[in-house]
């Protein structure tokens, strides 16, 4: 089989309880609508100290994230926020906890430190210096920690918090944004576009994800494609189903044009 025609048969590497389990979802999610995003950066039915935490937390990681270039800017969190919102909204998870985790998630990614150890560390001193309480930023440190991809090794996460962020996260690498910010990154780290002698790897320790050569289309195979089958709530589901097959489309296309039809 040639690579160009493997991408249909890419999900079927995935394991059978995930697509077992999304298909039984599939019709009981198709008719339920899903709520809009809230309007951005406004919690107006938090505590006044909750609504502090969230203010500073927004300007501090606009700060830290404004001018970004791998593709994890301050506008991909504001679109993971904003679709976490959305998320916890349709399937009853705290809003802070997800705003809070879908915030920070990227300033203790390891593509954006020394370590994963480092990156957590400024996510701690953050939350320290606003007094976020124990049990939340107990949460919060969870999701971030474990919400990560991973080669696809990171176990699910338990709670719908986690969930949601997640989900939301997920989606912003599937669909038509996703497509631009995998060709962003690859040119971020010095990937080429498409090597047809790289082979797309079908199994990858995390240390191999991370630094192991790929393509930007080989990533298309390696993970973003991959992504539909690991969404964790109905309503995300129902997102990712058009983004995928919007994305699945691009990938054919570009393989056509790549043997000049």
């Amino acid at each position: 089989m040639t690579q160009s025609n493997s991408i249909h048969s890419t999900a079927s590497h995935e394991s059978d309880w995930i697509s077992q389990e999304v298909s039984s979802n599939a019709d009981s999610t198709a008719s339920t609508p899903i709520p809009p995003a809230p309007a951005a950066e406004v919690h107006s039915d938090l505590s006044q100290e909750k609504q502090r935490i969230l203010a500073n937390t927004y300007t501090f990681v606009k700060q830290e994230l404004s001018g970004e270039t791998s593709g994890h800017d301050w506008w991909h969190i504001h679109r993971v926020v904003q679709m976490a919102r959305r998320l916890a909204l349709a399937e009853g998870a705290d809003d802070y906890i997800c705003t809070m985790a879908a915030l920070l998630h990227d300033i203790a990614d390891e593509k954006l430190n020394p370590s994963k150890e480092v990156g957590m560390q400024r996510v701690n001193d953050w939350l320290d210096r606003q007094h976020v309480q124990t049990e939340d930023r107990e949460q919060i440190t969870y999701i971030i920690a474990n919400m990560s991809y991973n080669g696809g090794n990171n176990p699910p996460l338990p709670t719908i918090e986690g969930k949601v962020v997640q989900d939301a996260d997920r989606l912003d690498a599937i669909g038509a944004i996703a497509i631009a910010r995998t060709f962003v990154y690859a040119g971020h780290v010095g990937d080429m576009m498409y090597d047809p002698d790289l082979p797309v790897r079908e199994q990858m320790s995390a240390e191999e994800y991370r630094n192991g050569r790929s393509t930007a289309i080989n990533h298309f195979h390696e993970k973003l494609l991959k992504l539909k089958n690991r969404i964790n709530t109905p309503s995300a589901r129902q997102i990712a189903e058009e983004r995928h097959q919007y994305m699945e489309q691009y990938v054919q296309r570009f393989y056509e044009e790549w043997e000049g039809r």
